[in-house]
């Protein structure tokens, strides 16, 4: 029969302080991966911020789709529509048909005389 020999006082003291310190580690590596999850260089935060930018540049392309969309079907018009292009002309160019009479409004006139106030 094998007797085991009594570790002793000190054997076990310095058992437990290993196993305090591995817990201290252990909580001390826990807290550093969440603290990196959280505020890393690609942890939560930057997440969310990448996630809102991304929501955003999806707007902006659906709303540049309906532009251009837009645009083709005045393309297609301007090809194929002549009543469209005169009115482009008469807004853009200033362009009237033979016989009409143009009348200019300038902004801030009143229309009536001016009065210099002397009497």
């Amino acid at each position: 029969m094998i007797i085991k020999q009594n570790r002793g006082r000190y054997w076990h003291s310095r058992q437990r302080r290993m196993a305090v310190v591995a817990q201290v580690v252990g909580v001390g590596v826990c807290l550093w991966l969440v603290f990196a999850l959280v505020f890393g260089e690609m942890g939560l935060l930057r997440y969310l911020a990448m996630r809102d930018y991304a929501d955003r540049l999806d707007g902006d392309l659906s709303s540049l789709r309906e532009e251009t969309a837009a645009l083709q079907k005045d393309i297609a018009r301007l090809q194929r529509d002549p009543a469209k292009i005169e009115q482009l002309a008469r807004e853009r160019l200033g362009y009237v048909r033979k016989g009409e009479t143009v009348y200019q409004l300038n902004p801030g006139d009143t229309g009536g005389p001016t009065h210099s106030g002397k009497p």
